[in-house]
């Protein structure tokens, strides 16, 4: 099987293409912005006709699009994930290699939800944000394209190669700077969000089930299960042997030492924090994940203590 993978450098492309290499079957073209891509091609520029062309040269069975932004404004996030996506479809069109696409998109395209509950595929999105409504709107031009097509709704990834202004990964490295000074006392802002936490490796393994299924539509993927941030910072601290004490501040009412679920900025340590739930989806998300189960025959397999642990072992190294 052909697979094209687009944006195979990025946080979740690095472990698809990991995982799909492990599969013999599988003969993998990366295509990117990076020197280390097989074919350089910039989606949020380059034109469907130049994209089609490719296509009808590599005639691939599978096009899995990782490409995308998470950060900017709403200019450069419809550039990247909405255009882009555009010239990805409207590509796979013209071409004659008939592909079919897996689309990576996001959980907050669903927006907030009401806590308790579990999100499935039939919830009405409302992103809160502009990243989710760039992302849903990448998703409704997959749905409405005529394609062989389906969207994996990623929730919150975590695990090794955790971007450094994640949450998780702003948590590790507020844990990183209390260790290395000697700190025994470590305040956190933004700890009361809860957010379903899902693998990278998982995800990878779900973007491998979706290229051999016939699976259409939209599919959620993510662990099943909310996590509080204060649960999360606490199984990281005994993680990492950090035996400090973690002071959770309110972010409305004061200054923070560093804010978990905010972008990081020079005044992170004097301002309080405008938005408590920058990524638009609320103080709760959880995914319904059953049809990734009946349809994708996928479960997560890897536990938030193991992702948390890799996370910090990446950390712990810039000690």
């Amino acid at each position: 099987m052909r697979v094209l993978l687009i944006g195979a450098n990025g946080y979740l492309g690095r472990f698809v293409a990991d995982r799909l290499l492990a599969d013999p079957a599988v003969q993998l073209t990366a295509l990117g912005r990076g020197d280390d891509a097989d074919v350089r091609f910039d989606l949020a520029s380059g034109s469907p006709g130049a994209l089609t062309r490719f296509l009808d040269a590599v005639h691939p069975g599978v096009v899995v699009n990782c490409a995308g932004a998470t950060r900017g404004g709403a200019r450069d996030l419809t550039r990247h994930n909405t255009v882009a996506v555009a010239t990805v479809c409207e590509a796979l069109r013209r071409s004659g290699c008939g592909a079919r696409l897996v689309q990576i998109g996001c959980g907050a395209e669903y927006g907030p939800s009401q806590p308790g509950s579990s999100t499935a595929e039939d919830a009405v999105p409302r992103p809160g944000g502009p990243y989710g409504v760039s992302k849903l709107a990448a998703t409704e031009l997959v749905l409405g394209s005529g394609l062989d097509a389906v969207v994996l709704r990623v929730f919150s990834p975590a695990g090794p190669g955790t971007p450094a202004g994640s949450p998780l990964g702003r948590l590790a490295e507020a844990m990183r700077r209390a260790i290395q000074s000697g700190d025994g006392e470590l305040k956190l802002g933004g700890l009361g969000a809860q957010r379903d936490f899902v693998d990278v490796r998982d995800v990878a393994r779900a973007v491998h089930a979706a290229s051999l299924s016939a699976a259409q539509g939209v599919i959620n993927i993510g662990s099943g299960r909310a996590v509080r941030l204060r649960d999360a910072a606490a199984i990281l601290a005994r993680v990492a042997g950090y035996a400090g004490a973690l002071h959770e501040l309110d972010g409305h009412h004061g200054p923070l030492r560093s804010t978990i679920g905010h972008p990081r900025s020079e005044s992170d340590h004097t301002a309080p924090v405008a938005y408590p739930y920058p990524d638009g989806c609320g103080s709760w998300q959880q995914a319904d994940v059953r049809t990734a189960r009946d349809r994708l025959g996928w479960r997560p397999r890897i536990n938030l203590e193991e992702s948390l642990a890799d996370i910090w072992m990446e950390a712990a190294c810039r000690i």
